[in-house]
């Protein structure tokens, strides 16, 4: 049977870390700020944009929260950044995805400053991370590396596979995991063979949204295997992993709920922290 991969235990850890830090930042006279933008009223992400604010409430950052019409323009968010880009108590911008269809949402990333870039979505930040030379990291790939890390779970010299190829999760995964030395695969919806590329993984991730997508018979025994998939099956939380079956496979599991999911708030956290000591250092 797998050991569990406790993300809640990592998030806790990382979470304590990030408030002695703004603690310290604080006694020299230096406040931590993070902006949250939130455009109509999709459901999950209002619940996200609650859940950042009670976590940056709970390691003292001050959270400002601007909630926005969904019929507002492109220009008036953008304009809005632009205020934010100029605002010294605001360290970090993060633009609630997705937007409204109306809105470019690219376009949007673009205008939020580099050094505010606390979701590292910005071409120069996507460019820094490719090269190795960054400040910011993707809040779910570099909180999956932290999970690693805390548990002592080697990279170097791994067969590293990852499932999905998306902007904020498979791509720089890919790149952090190589970034450690890792050899790694990417697969995505036109692979074919795809069993037999995941059974050769001793590290594999699966981010491509589909629940029971990752069977047993196409994990390795003794493999690493990261669930990044939220999905509801009959209104249940569930990950891309059939966990019990794969969990008789695998040395090591992340569950879902539980295991990747809160660490993405907390790489936000820690992301932000980052920003406001670099800025702070001119």
């Amino acid at each position: 049977m797998s050991k569990i991969l406790d993300g809640k235990a990592v998030s806790a850890n990382l979470r304590a870390k990030v408030k002695t830090q703004v603690e310290e930042l604080s006694a020299q006279g230096i406040s931590v700020g993070l902006a949250v933008i939130l455009v109509g009223e999709n459901p999950a992400s209002k619940i996200y944009v609650a859940n950042k604010k009670k976590a940056c409430e709970e390691a003292g950052i001050k959270s400002f929260e601007y909630t926005m019409d969904e019929s507002t323009t492109e220009e008036e968010l953008i304009a809005l950044i632009k205020t934010l880009n100029a605002q010294e108590n605001v360290n970090g911008i993060l633009c609630q995805l997705p937007l409204p269809p109306h809105i470019d949402e690219q376009s949007v990333i673009a205008a939020i400053s580099p050094e505010k870039d606390v979701d590292a979505f910005c071409v120069s930040n996507v460019g820094r991370i490719m090269i190795g030379d960054y400040d910011f990291l993707p809040c779910t790939p570099a909180g999956i590396i932290e999970i690693l890390d805390y548990y002592g779970i080697e990279i170097e010299g791994k067969n590293c596979v990852v499932i999905g190829r998306s902007n904020i999760v498979g791509k720089p995964m890919a790149m952090l995991l190589l970034h450690r030395n890792g050899t790694v695969t990417v697969c995505h919806s036109k692979t074919k063979n795809l069993a037999d590329i995941t059974k050769n993984a001793d590290i594999l991730v699966s981010a491509v949204g589909k629940a029971g997508f990752v069977t047993a018979d196409m994990v390795k025994k003794g493999a690493v295997v990261i669930d990044v998939g939220m999905n509801r099956t009959d209104g249940k939380l569930c990950g891309d992993v059939c966990f019990e079956e794969v969990a008789e496979i695998a040395d090591y599991i992340t569950p879902v709920p539980g295991g990747v999911g809160p660490m993405t708030i907390s790489v936000l956290l820690k992301n932000t922290l980052t920003a406001a000591k670099r800025q702070n250092e001119r």
